[in-house]
Parts: structure tokens; sequence; C-alpha cells
């Protein structure tokens, strides 16, 4: 599956109705953004059964806010509509591929119950 284009309109559907979602927040002017978008668009096409999402963050300026993004790019990840992974800063195919794999072994439920335990 090619990258979509996520704003305000549907994101939060995006994340809830969707297994895993990782989302790249991004704008044109931004250099790394730019060499991590080839990284990115390879890794959709290799995980078919994930959605990819991109957010410009000139365009969806509210929504980058309502994410905290205060450096780009930044990578987010959802599983079963939570937020599991976010970082600043373009990451290297080996390393976003880490990630990928981390978030498909996550367990959610147990890792929500863990921390609701230690709070």
């Amino acid at each position: 599956m090619a990258t979509i284009t996520l704003g305000a309109e549907n994101f939060e559907r995006t994340v809830t109705e969707n297994d895993i979602v990782f989302v790249d927040f991004w704008a044109s002017w931004c250099g790394p953004c730019r060499m991590f978008a080839p990284v990115y668009e390879k890794a959709s096409a290799e995980h078919p059964d994930i959605v990819f999402g991109k957010v410009d963050t000139e365009a969806e300026q509210a929504l980058a806010a309502a994410a905290n993004i205060t450096s780009i790019p930044t990578l987010m990840a959802f599983k079963s509509g939570t937020l599991v992974f976010s970082q600043p800063g373009a990451l290297p195919a080996a390393a976003l591929e880490q990630v990928i794999a981390g978030v498909r072994d996550l367990d959610v439920e147990a890792a929500l119950a863990e921390q609701k335990q230690s709070a």
C-alpha cells in the first residue's frame, strides 16, 4: 500500500479503524524529511498490511500542534488506536524495520496493564 495523506478530517478515524498505523509528520522545506521520504515509501510498499500516513505540518498546523510535534520529521506509530512510538528524526531503513517489527510484536493491552500497575 502506498502512503496516504492524513489531515484533521481523517487522522483520528484512520488511527482508530486500523490495527497498525505509522504517521510521518513532515514539511516540503525540511531536508531530513526529504531524505526520509523514500525510506518511508519503500517500507509502505513492503508492509501492505500496515497503514502508512503522512501529515504535511505546513498544511495541517493545528493537527501537528495537537500531536505536540516540535521537530520534523517525527515518526509516530499507533497500534489498536494507542500511540506506541514517537520519535523525531529521519530513520535509516534498518532502524525503521526494527520499529515496524517492534510495533508488530507489541502486546498493547499487556503494556497498558503494566503501565497502570506501575503508576
